[in-house]
């Protein structure tokens, strides 16, 4: 029996790890994320009744690591060089003339063409096939131990090769050290820099930097966190079994173990063809997934590529064809503030008018206030400017040398620059708030909040159709949907009868909405679903919350000092005072018992924080499993909070859990919970 299970124990561990490599290395999933789910989870139980069967190369061990006190140092089995740079086709042509005169086989040379990923350089130890250890470049002799850290990269197989119809096909050398290039996708940064803006948490400023710093945590679930893959292109070193000896094999032969690699790479039978694929990437670089800062021509014979040995610590098989610049200086006049939907205000550099890649550039962004003042940005400053494709041009900081004396330093606005507002800054948030709920500059996707589904559920009302009711001024707050007239929307483009009658109908029914709803659609700062139903339930109506003081609403589980600051601030601003009188005129002002009770289960007394995505649970499914057995979600972590429970790409509420050691759980957690 125990032999049969053990049996079952290999076949999933092989299994999951083949559908790892089929989800994040071929983007090209063979099964639903229900089923890889159920043997992953069929795999912990496995684990958890024979902890003594775990060994290295399991899935659930790439975050399994305890915390590191620092990163021991590794010596490389090869030295792990950097490249020589070309900065177009005739520096690239002196390259192949001069080793041409060192070798005349370099006459009949073929040519590899690479991306140059602009990452962070890892090598990878195999011993039998199972990685055992990685680590950074460093100066090309040592690096640090990262081989916790790089366990959590899903696109890195733990075991070689991975499962396939042709595995048993494939040598694997008894030892293999492999290079590669760690980095974020560019979609997946962007992605992460607005997770941490809407949390108004600092961003991040480059995809190479993030991946760089991610990599180097102490703590490996923090990297866990974090959308890191890689490509490999190299084999540094092997012991006992042969390895291919061209570059374009090695790729072949890389990907077959299981490893991914770039789909971009191209072989060439002479230089200028490779120099004009190169210069392709020029105009076509933004296409690419990743940062490229160029291209890198390689000599693909590779025992050619070695005996024409190095110029200093530059390998001569091969050269770096590096692409135009994309960072200029120019003067920076003056910092202006933009103010976007949840009342969020944006710095914006205003430049004296700059050609980056082709393009005049007046404005940048300064990112948030934070990071003006950190890099010390002064109005009058000549600054550094990247552009980056269609992205937004951004500066990277001042040209300090460039100071004359006569820079003035900035300070963030203390009004909305739109509505006059004062502006609140919360302890310990990057953001700086207009906290206004008429603010012009907040109108349109205010209402677009308001009547979103999450919120009041306004059927048939579009952002289309709140552009027109504003551009009307039908439309100056979120109130003066409820006095719209039939005739107003028919004199509207686009609006018959019929299209009338059922958007006033739905704007009517929005009144029976519950006061959890009308909580959450005010938009007030720092109060999501979980929070607006507490509110509601202690509260009972909107003018006993507005009455509420900071006292009062730090009583509440989960409201923390920054949150009731927020609710009491919103309150007490007259825009958001008449707004509510003018809401209860229409009728909307709807009630709920306050204290009501909730159901009794397993988890009553129980409170529980949900970060990141769950496999199979929706927030709201989340949500309703927990209070349908009688626990309660909530925001924020806290000393009260019983657990948090952990999907992917989890946010900052992980790390405050890990600090006031809240026991931590994932979704099949929760389930055996419930039982």
């Amino acid at each position: 029996m125990a032999q049969k299970l053990l049996s079952r124990y290999e076949e999933l561990k092989a299994q999951v790890n083949f559908h790892n490599y089929r989800y994040h290395v071929l983007d090209a999933p063979v099964i639903s994320d229900v089923e890889y789910d159920r043997l992953l989870h069929e795999l912990k139980e496995i684990e958890a009744s024979h902890p003594d069967w775990i060994t290295p190369d399991s899935p659930t061990q790439r975050a399994g690591a305890r915390p590191a006190d620092r990163f021991e140092k590794i010596r490389h089995p090869a030295p792990i060089l950097s490249l020589a740079n070309a900065f177009g086709g005739d520096d690239a042509r002196a390259w192949l003339e001069r080793v041409k005169k060192l070798d005349d086989r370099v006459e009949q040379a073929k040519f590899i063409v690479e991306p140059k990923i602009d990452g962070l350089s890892v090598v990878l130890h195999y011993r039998d096939g199972l990685f055992v250890q990685g680590a950074t470049r460093g100066d090309g002799e040592v690096g640090e131990d990262i081989t916790s850290n790089l366990r959590t990269i899903r696109s890195i197989p733990l075991r070689i090769p991975v499962a396939s119809d042709q595995s048993s096909k494939i040598s694997v050398p008894r030892y293999l050290v492999i290079r590669g290039e760690a980095y974020i996708p560019i979609q997946e940064f962007e992605n992460l820099n607005k997770k941490l803006e809407e949390a108004g948490e600092k961003t991040y400023l480059n995809p190479r930097n993030t991946a760089a710093g991610s990599l180097r945590q102490l703590d490996p679930v923090l990297t866990a966190s974090r959308p890191i893959t890689l490509l490999v292109y190299q084999i540094v070193h092997s012991e006992g079994g042969k390895v291919p000896t061209s570059q374009w094999e090695i790729l072949e032969y890389l990907k077959a173990l299981g490893f991914p690699v770039t789909d971009v790479a191209r072989r060439f039978n002479d230089l200028d063809s490779a120099i004009a694929y190169t210069e392709t990437f020029n105009a076509g670089r933004d296409d690419l997934p990743y940062e490229a800062d160029g291209m890198v021509i390689k000599i693909d014979d590779l025992n050619l590529a070695a005996d024409l040995g190095f110029v200093g610590k530059d390998p001569r098989g091969a050269i770096a064809f590096k692409f135009p610049a994309r960072e200029v200086t120019t003067t920076l006049n003056d910092i202006g503030v933009a103010v976007g939907r949840t009342g969020v205000l944006t710095p914006f550099a205003m430049l004296e008018p700059v050609e980056i890649g082709g393009v005049v550039v007046e404005r940048a962004t300064l990112h948030n206030f934070d990071f003006i003042a950190e890099k010390d940005i002064r109005v009058g400053d000549r600054v550094l400017v990247k552009r980056a494709g269609e992205v937004i041009p951004y500066v990277i900081g001042p040209v300090v040398d460039a100071r004359s004396g006569k820079e003035k330093t900035y300070k963030p606005p203390l009004k909305c620059p739109t509505c006059g507002q004062a502006v609140e800054h919360f302890e310990g948030e990057v953001a700086w708030y207009c906290v206004n709920a008429a603010c012009p500059a907040q109108l349109l996707r205010n209402i677009e909040h308001f009547v979103s589904r999450g919120a009041m559920d306004i059927v048939g009302l579009g952002i289309k159709i709140v552009e027109q009711l504003i551009g009307a001024g039908l439309v100056k707050d979120v109130a003066d949907l409820f006095t719209l007239k039939k005739d107003q929307l028919l004199e509207l483009e686009g609006f018959a009868e019929k299209k009338a009658v059922n958007l006033l109908g739905s704007i009517e029914q929005a009144k029976g909405q519950s006061l959890n709803r009308l909580v959450i659609a005010l938009g007030i700062h720092g109060v999501g679903e979980v929070m607006a139903g507490d509110l509601s339930r202690t509260f009972g109506d909107l003018s006993a919350l507005s009455k509420a003081s900071v006292d009062d609403l730090r009583q509440i589980e989960g409201v923390g000092p920054n949150i009731a600051e927020s609710i009491v601030d919103w309150f007490a601003q007259p825009t958001n005072q008449k707004l509510l009188k003018k809401l209860k005129a229409v009728g909307l002002w709807p009630e709920m018992k306050k204290n009501e009770k909730k159901k009794e289960g397993v988890f009553t007394g129980l409170t529980f924080v949900v970060t990141g995505t769950l496999p199979t649970l929706s927030r709201d499914g989340v949500k309703e499993f927990i209070e349908g057995s009688g626990g309660k979600v909530t925001d924020s972590v806290s000393k009260k909070t019983s657990y948090l429970v952990l999907g992917e790409n989890p946010g900052s509420k992980f790390e405050k859990a890990k600090s006031l050691g809240v026991k931590v759980i994932d979704e099949a957690e929760l389930r055996k919970l419930v039982g």
